[in-house]
């Protein structure tokens, strides 16, 4: 016979402190045992939106007071919240959904407590980059978190193009107004045959989750106008491995030497193919030592 393991009956510090709770994305179910000790446990709630995170509370019976963190008022609000923890108040800080400070609102509050000299500790759980990564088979090795890209396509191309050689996979955040946009940017920058996970309105009931390559992103969009509301993440394959050029980036190498200098048929096979240009470089001169 199973025992049941006993929870503690307070689940905070005997010390001042900051605690950091992830909440759901979307599905109420993905909250913790420990997110609602803690949420109920706490003096202050600190939220992104004080609407929107009081349906959360209201849904579980927790009346905590709140107060608004958001982007617009970070810095003015961590004072607030310093004074309350040096009062010996214990103080629990969330976002509209997901963990707290990844790309949204509390990076600031973190590091102004933290400077002050109270302990931050981390309550775990939901998060969108790790929700899309764990269902996207891409990351055997490590992952790159890039959150929002720049909203300009100019400044947008110029970060992407400087990660198409990276080799992990790559996590992103898009807002549905900019979706077509990114992918479109993406598809210059990585090539077609480079594949991407489509991760769109995460535990929520109109989720969507689809793998394909760059190249037939723009199709997959314009099928469905539905397809393009909503928050999303995008996680993108690494460049292939050096030594592992597939046999479209070896075709498209093969086709461009016959009519271009070997530096600059690496380069646009490169953006044609998504495949690492070094490695695509290191090809052509084997290439072509083979033909000499």
């Amino acid at each position: 016979m199973n025992t049941p393991i006993a929870l503690p009956a307070n689940p905070l510090s005997s010390t001042a402190s900051l605690y950091v709770v992830a909440t759901p994305l979307g599905n109420l179910h993905d909250i913790t045992l420990r997110a609602l000790a803690v949420l109920g446990a706490v003096d202050v709630v600190a939220a992104e939106d004080t609407r929107h995170s009081q349906r959360l509370l209201d849904a579980f019976g927790i009346r905590t007071r709140m107060l608004a963190v958001h982007q617009h008022n970070e810095q003015a609000a961590a004072g607030q919240l310093l004074e309350l923890l040096a009062a010996g108040q214990q103080v629990a800080l969330i976002t509209d959904a997901g963990t707290p400070a990844v790309s949204d609102p509390g990076a600031r509050v973190v590091a102004r407590v933290r400077e002050a000299g109270y302990p931050v500790v981390p309550v775990p759980g939901a998060c969108a980059a790790v929700a899309a990564l764990s269902v996207s088979g891409f990351a055997e090795g490590g992952f790159r978190f890039v959150g929002f890209l720049p909203a300009r396509s100019a400044a947008r191309l110029a970060l992407l193009s400087g990660l198409r050689d990276e080799v992990d996979a790559m996590v992103f955040y898009e807002a549905p107004h900019r979706i077509a946009e990114c992918v479109a940017d993406m598809t210059a920058a990585f090539g077609t045959a480079r594949e991407v996970l489509i991760a769109r309105e995460m535990t929520k009931l109109h989720e969507q989750i689809v793998r394909l390559p760059l190249g037939e992103t723009a199709a997959w969009f314009a099928a469905d106008a539905n397809r393009s509301r909503g928050e999303f993440v995008l996680v993108l394959a690494g460049a292939p491995a050096a030594d592992g050029l597939d046999a479209e980036a070896e075709r498209v190498l093969g086709l461009l030497l016959g009519e271009l200098p070997l530096k600059s048929a690496a380069r646009l096979a490169a953006e044609l193919t998504g495949a690492p240009k070094n490695a695509l470089y290191a090809r052509a001169l084997e290439l072509r030592k083979a033909a000499e």
